[in-house]
């Protein structure tokens, strides 16, 4: 019987761990001795980084024609339970079946999921959100359908909560899409002081200056008590009037990093080693949202964002198949770090460094290196060959790879 890779979710970190685990038993010529199988309710890629954007039902990326071509199995289902003692993962098929699949080394790669505290009443009710496909296609139908209520100052209000990186994208992208209601508002509120309080005094002004630019208001120093159909209450007790509150205050790790024993950080990600392996689990390792890794070899986290699940996917699926072939390991590094935010119409900004303290890029050439990392680069290739060579671990560094983004782009 042929060992099994299993390795659950099809986020950037399913996809990648798939491939490159792939890409190493083909090269080890190993392929009907080692078997891939990925576990997802949709063999699709959600491009979960745009869906702060319009058009959001067409925000996803096809993978049954790729999977097929590398020869990868998928079962189309939901991933129940882990023993990991007996190597075994509980599935329930989307057509209700259920079914335990073994393994001989498992991948957690089911990323994370908006976080709704319980002391925040009225967020499952009435809140939307864009950290989902299901989430950011309601939130679209919603706002399109705005101008149908008669003309009211909640009607023709948003407010956005959390002023952190989502935050920021969908508030600058908001007023372009309200452009039907001729007296938008779009309140952003942020429990700092400032806004981006992530980011260095330098991007954090140039952010905030974009968002005046861009109209937006701020409603800062006070976090969110209560949401319900006619408006949001803040910590402070202000009362704001709107019908479309948009919940962006952070995420967590997938629920299925409680059934896997080791130690989790305060975002229940699971800490790895630099081999993305989980140390008090035989043959598991965690990657992408699920993971809590070293990134720089000394203090740096991997962040939760695609530039981080994409090489973190690469390493743990090589690792996973190097574990079975008995080969040498490879180190999850990601030494360098650059972020780029969509600025909407005002145009965007690229940060360097972990504490976001500098300006790479800003304005025009910054959104066009948004909009190609948006529209291209983080989408795999259709080209089975192709998508296998980006699948290798060994990738550019991401001070290199922005200078080559910024010359495509400019």
């Amino acid at each position: 019987m042929p060992q099994k890779i299993v390795i659950i979710g099809t986020g950037f970190a399913g996809v990648w761990s798939a491939l490159s685990a792939k890409r190493l038993l083909k090269l080890a010529d190993k392929e009907k001795e080692i078997e891939v199988t990925v576990i997802s309710p949709e063999p699709t890629l959600v491009m979960r980084p745009r869906l702060y954007e319009s058009k959001a039902s067409t925000l996803v990326h096809p993978l049954k024609t790729l999977f097929d071509e590398a020869h990868i199995e998928f079962i189309p289902g939901l991933a129940e339970a882990i023993h990991t003692e007996e190597r075994t993962v509980d599935v329930k098929y989307v057509s209700g079946i259920e079914m335990t699949i073994r393994y001989d080394c498992l991948i957690l790669a089911a990323g994370s999921y908006v976080n709704r505290p319980e002391g925040v009443t009225g967020l499952e009710e009435y809140a939307f959100d864009i950290d989902s496909l299901e989430g950011a296609t309601k939130l679209e139908t919603h706002l399109e359908g705005l101008g149908a209520f008669p003309a009211s100052l909640g009607r023709d209000t948003v407010v956005v909560c959390g002023a952190g990186f989502t935050g920021i994208e969908i508030a600058a992208e908001l007023p372009r899409r309200l452009g039907h209601i001729a007296n938008a508002r779009v309140i952003l509120v942020g429990n700092a002081d400032e806004v981006a309080p992530d980011f260095g005094s330098d991007p954090r002004l140039a952010i905030a200056s974009a968002l005046t630019d861009l109209g937006v208001e701020f409603k800062l120093g006070s976090g969110v008590s209560a949401v319900d159909s006619e408006g949001v209450t803040l910590a402070t007790g202000e009362r704001i009037e709107t019908k479309t509150a948009i919940w962006t205050a952070g995420v967590r790790a997938t629920p299925l990093t409680a059934q896997i024993p080791g130690r989790k950080d305060s975002l229940a990600r699971l800490y790895v080693d630099q081999y993305l392996r989980v140390s008090s689990a035989n043959d598991v390792l965690a990657t992408g949202d699920a993971a809590c890794a070293v990134a720089d070899g000394n203090s740096q986290y991997a962040l939760m964002s695609c530039q981080h699940a994409n090489q973190l996917g690469r390493v743990s699926g090589y690792n996973a198949a190097a574990m079975l072939l008995g080969k040498p390991l490879m180190e999850y590094s990601q030494a360098e770090y650059n972020c780029c935010l969509d600025l909407g119409s005002w145009g965007a900004l690229v940060a360097s460094g972990w504490n976001r303290d500098g300006i790479k890029l800003s304005g025009d050439i910054a959104k066009r290196v948004k909009s190609y990392i948006n529209q291209k680069l983080i989408y795999p290739p259709d080209n089975i060959q192709e998508a296998l060579r980006l699948a290798d671990p060994v990738t550019l560094d991401s001070d290199r790879l922005f200078e080559e983004l910024a010359q495509v782009a400019g």
